[in-house]
C-alpha cells in the first residue's frame, strides 16, 4: 500500500482561500462561464451515473483555476448521489516495515534505496493491541501490511495467526496489503476472512516503468484480477505527482475505473530521502485538487480514499475541499513508516463537516 506520512498539517504552500472558495460579498464582475466540460459531466456523471472518459478527464486536469470551485462542487454532488454522506475511516499498521526487493522509486521500504529505513517485524500483540486502538477510534477497517514482493509461507501462516488473534480481541473488517499473490494465496485469504485487499496500480501503465522496474504492471493487474474473483473487495490505489504528465494522470484514472476496485486511495507524492524521487517537487496543491475533482467523476461509485501525502500537498484548507470535493474515506492516525496526523485532528474534522462516519457491519 502507497502510503506516505507527512509533517503535521499546515495550509499547502500552493493553496489560497481564495481561490477555492466562493466570496460572499456581492461582486459588479459578470459571472465566469461555466466550462462545457462541467455541463457535460453534470448530464453525464451526476445524472446517468457514467464517469468520464480518458479524454474529458484531461479537461477536467487542464480546467483554469477559477473553475476550480465549481469542479470540486460538482464532484461533491457526484459523491452525494451515488455514494451516499458516509465517510470510511480505516486505521493501517505494518507487519514488515523495510527490506522490500522491489525498486518502486517512490518507495522508502525498498531494501535497495539507501534510505532510513530498515527492516522491522511486528509481533502480533502489538498488531492486536493497534487493531483494538483503531477501533476505538470509530474506524471500521484495519489493514495489515508487509513490505514484500509476495508473501511467502512463512508471511502467511503470520497473517492467518494474526488475523484469528485480532477477530478474538475486536469486531472490526479486517484488509491485508502483501504484494503479489499466487491463486493459492488469493484462495486462503478468502477462506480467511480478509474483508478487502490492497494493490495498487500506482501510476498508468504508460509511466510503469519510469517507477519500478522489478516487476511489471501486468503482474500487479494480474493480481487485482484474482482478488476481485476470489470475491474479496479490491482496493487499488494511485499515487500522483511522481512526474507524470496530466495525460498521463488522467490515463491513470480511466484505467483504474476499467477495473472497477471497490475503493481508490488517492496519494500525493511526499519525496523521501534516498529514493529515486527524492528529489521530486511536491505537486501542486491546486492540481491535486483537480486529481480529485477528476477521479471522482471517472469513478462516481467507488470509495475515494484520502491516504499519503495530503497533509504536504493541500494542508488544512486543501483537505477540506478535497473532502467537499469528492472524497468519502480518509485514513486516520500513522501510516507507514513515519507519523501521520492525529486522528482524532481527522474525527473532528468531519464532525465540523456534519459527514457521518460510516458504520461497516461484518458480515463475514
Amino acid at each position: 500500500m502507497t502510503i506516505q506520512a507527512d509533517p503535521p498539517m499546515t495550509p499547502g504552500p500552493t493553496l489560497e482561500a481564495s481561490n477555492l472558495q466562493p466570496s460572499l460579498e456581492p461582486s459588479l464582475e459578470p459571472a465566469i462561464p461555466e466550462p462545457s466540460i462541467l455541463g457535460i459531466a453534470r448530464k453525464q456523471v451526476l445524472e446517468d451515473g457514467v464517469g468520464l472518459t480518458e479524454s474529458q478527464l484531461v479537461e477536467i486536469l487542464r480546467l483554469p483555476d477559477e473553475a476550480l470551485p465549481a469542479a470540486l462542487q460538482l464532484a461533491h454532488e457526484v459523491r452525494l448521489k451515488h455514494c451516499g454522506e458516509d465517510v470510511e475511516v480505516e486505521g493501517i499498521i505494518s507487519i514488515k516495515t523495510g527490506g522490500c526487493p522491489e525498486d518502486c522509486h517512490f518507495c522508502s521500504q525498498s531494501g535497495l534505496f539507501d534510505s532510513p529505513v530498515r527492516g522491522v517485524w511486528l509481533d502480533i500483540p502489538e498488531l492486536v493491541k493497534a487493531a483494538k486502538e483503531t477501533a476505538a477510534t470509530g474506524a471500521t477497517e484495519f489493514c495489515i501490511v508487509a513490505a514484500v514482493r509476495g508473501p511467502d509461507i512463512k508471511l502467511m501462516n503470520q497473517i492467518k495467526f494474526a488475523i484469528d488473534r485480532i477477530n478474538e480481541a475486536v469486531e472490526i473488517n479486517i484488509a491485508c496489503s502483501l504484494g503479489m499473490l499466487t491463486q493459492r494465496q488469493v484462495d486462503q485469504l478468502a477462506e480467511w476472512g480478509v474483508h478487502r485487499y490492497n494493490h495498487n496500480l500506482e501510476t498508468a501503465r504508460s509511466y510503469f516503468s519510469e517507477v519500478v522496474t522489478t516487476h511489471s504492471y501486468e503482474e500487479r493487474l494480474e493480481t487485482c484480477n484474482m482478488v476481485k474473483d476470489a470475491g474479496m473487495e479490491l482496493c487499488c490505489g494511485a499515487l500522483i505527482g511522481m512526474g507524470e504528465s496530466l495525460e498521463q494522470r488522467a490515463e491513470l484514472a480511466a484505467q483504474l475505473a476499467a477495473l472497477e476496485p471497490h475503493e481508490v486511495p488517492l496519494n500525493f507524492l511526499n519525496p523521501r530521502p534516498g529514493t529515486p524521487l527524492e528529489n521530486q517537487q511536491i505537486m501542486d496543491g491546486k492540481d491535486a485538487l483537480r486529481a480529485i475533482a477528476a477521479f471522482r467523476l471517472a469513478m462516481p461509485r467507488t470509495v475515494l480514499r484520502y491516504a499519503g501525502g495530503r497533509e504536504l500537498t493541500l494542508g488544512d484548507l486543501g483537505t477540506r475541499e478535497g473532502l467537499m470535493g469528492g472524497i468519502n474515506a480518509v485514513i486516520v492516525g500513522n501510516y507507514l513508516t513515519t507519523l501521520g496526523r492525529p486522528a482524532t485532528a481527522d474525527l473532528n474534522l468531519l464532525v465540523e463537516l456534519n459527514m457521518p462516519i460510516k458504520e461497516l457491519q461484518k458480515s463475514l
